[in-house]
């Protein structure tokens, strides 16, 4: 039996927002390391993993049986978390799947916001449209992290049922900034942020359709405001 498991920094950043003892559905598992991390250390009492395909959950359950867990994880082959039932998760993590993905498999299943189960969202793509559809849903994103491998920048959310208010275009794209949640990453991803809104600006300025109109105005607004969110994160470095 092997003892020794790490996670890449994306799904270690996942990981460190799971709940203490928690009965962790993670969807979409793949190998199923996330889940198999959090239990070698103690830090839940039990994952279901989940996945679409047969093949990432046979994946899962090898990686079960190598790391001496089969008996605290169960298999699910199920789209998002339509074979897991109110009562058997308190936690999610949805992984590695693009935000209007993420949106569909939470729509799918009202009992997470019902029963005010955490969310641990890493969304691949569209994080403005996911932002977005969390906060119009009855989501509130209590935090996001952001982790790097390579030259990628990843972001991670922890969203709970709960009011909040409404997003500026700024901070759908780039989420919600405080001093005392300054994230190191957070300068590189503001400018990864205004590097594409300068392209999407310059490429609706050319178009002339009259729908992309609107669209130019609101994605200068969101680089207006990306660009003040960067000033205000620089004026807090040291």
């Amino acid at each position: 039996m092997e003892h020794t498991l790490e996670l890449t920094p994306r799904l270690r950043a996942a990981a460190e927002l799971v709940p203490e003892g928690a009965r962790l559905a993670d969807v979409g598992t793949d190998h199923g390391y996330l889940p198999a991390w959090l239990l070698l250390r103690g830090r839940i009492d039990s994952a279901i993993a989940a996945d679409l395909r047969p093949g990432p959950l046979d994946r899962a359950r090898q990686t079960a049986a190598r790391y001496g867990l089969t008996e605290q994880m169960d298999f699910r082959l199920c789209d998002g978390l339509s074979a897991v039932s109110p009562g058997e998760a308190d936690a999610v993590v949805i992984a590695g799947m693009g935000g209007e993905t993420i949106a569909a498999i939470l729509s799918a299943a009202p009992w997470v916001r019902e029963t005010g189960c955490p969310l641990i969202l890493q969304p691949m793509s569209a994080q403005p449209f996911l932002r977005r559809w969390l906060q119009a849903s009855g989501y509130a994103v209590e935090r996001e992290v952001l982790a790097r491998e390579g030259e990628t920048l990843y972001t991670i959310f922890l969203a709970k049922a709960g009011p909040t208010p409404p997003l500026t275009p700024a901070e759908a794209w780039a989420g919600r900034q405080s001093r005392e949640e300054a994230d190191p990453l957070r300068g590189a991803y503001l400018d990864k942020l205004i590097r594409r809104a300068e392209r999407e600006s310059e490429g609706l300025r050319r178009s002339t359709r009259p729908s992309d109109a609107t669209r130019l105005a609101e994605t200068e607004q969101a680089l207006d405001g990306l660009r003040k969110m960067k000033e205000e994160w620089q004026s807090w470095q040291p």
